[in-house]
């Protein structure tokens, strides 16, 4: 039997690297992987075109995309997770000492849909009380999913200007950080703006102990937040029966040695560093995979999608992600 090949978008990670370098194969298909740089580009040629076969993408993304009829599913696989106390950002002079604070005030992210600005502005609403709809959100980047209308407090930066610059002008009083915000350069159109201006060295962290407060948060709700799962075509699927089960167990096996290096200490590089602190909170397992053991996860990013008008209903997590 010839095995189909399938174009696949994919970062590398130690828990892919098996995949990558076809130590690990699943039984169904041959897999072609494909570069891309910088991957967050991917996801639009993904979800407008349907470019690759199988891409990892933002689960934000993917789920607006599959709202809007996009015909792909995800496998309940996720490459990236990350808590959110951190990287929310304040101008000092701007008066803001608690999250409440931020109502009436201009903050900054990157695209309104970045998977990591919906878990922050979910954490703000649901966690601090925080009306999110009384903040006016600035944003330098279009939306992954072209036809997605944003809400009406929702406001792209003049063209001559980028977040960089407006938080060096003062003209914002807060920011998400790292890849859902200010001060990431790069080419823009591909999901990433000019940086321009020095950032302030005087912002501060809204929350001053960040890492407890995650776990406090995680041990109420169980919520993991999760980054980056695997979209697949869906016509890729219907031609190809058992293929999501075979490509799940292959991601599974690609795992297993990553978590074991993890728990015997011979994991070593920035991963296995962050992925200490996150067993630390959640056990271990850092990167859990199946819908069961995400469900609150996924539940979470569908409910706060919903509140944040990126989706237009609640969708259940069997609607999104195979029940793998």
């Amino acid at each position: 039997m010839t095995l189909p090949t399938l174009k696949v978008a994919l970062r590398t990670y130690p828990y892919t690297e098996a995949l990558k370098t076809g130590a690990i194969q699943p039984k169904l298909a041959n897999l072609d992987f494909v570069d891309v740089k910088p991957h967050i580009a991917a996801f639009r040629r993904m979800v407008r075109d349907l470019e690759f076969d199988a891409c990892e993408i933002a689960p934000t993304t993917y789920m607006i995309a599959r709202a809007y009829g996009v015909p792909i599913v995800a496998l309940p696989v996720f490459f990236v997770r990350r808590f959110h106390h951190d990287g929310l950002v304040v101008r000092p002079e701007a008066g803001i000492t608690s999250p409440k604070d931020l109502e009436g005030k201009n903050f900054g992210v990157r695209a309104y849909s970045v998977t990591t600005g919906v878990w922050k502005r979910g954490l703000l609403q649901n966690e601090y009380g925080v009306d999110i709809d009384k903040v006016n959100w600035f944003v330098d980047d279009e939306e992954h999913v072209a036809e997605l209308t944003l809400p009406g407090n929702v406001h792209h930066v003049p063209e001559d200007s980028s977040l960089v610059a407006m938080m060096a002008e003062g003209k914002l009083d807060a920011a998400c950080t790292g890849d859902a915000g200010i001060g990431r350069a790069g080419k823009p159109g591909e999901g990433w703006h000019d940086a321009g201006p020095a950032l302030p060295d005087t912002l501060r962290e809204l929350f001053a102990d960040p890492a407890r407060l995650d776990a406090e948060v995680f041990a109420k709700d169980g919520v993991f937040p999760i980054h980056g799962t695997l979209a697949i075509k869906q016509s890729v699927l219907d031609a190809n029966p058992g293929l999501a089960a075979d490509l799940y167990e292959a991601f599974v096996a690609a795992k297993a040695p990553y978590l074991a290096a993890l728990r015997d200490g011979t994991a070593t590089g920035k991963e296995a560093s962050k992925d200490r602190k996150h067993m630390a909170i959640v056990g271990d397992d850092p990167l859990p995979y199946g819908l069961e053991a995400n469900r609150a996860s996924i539940e979470a990013l569908i409910r706060y999608g919903h509140q944040q008008g990126l989706i237009p209903r609640l969708f259940a997590a069997e609607d999104m992600f195979l029940p793998f």
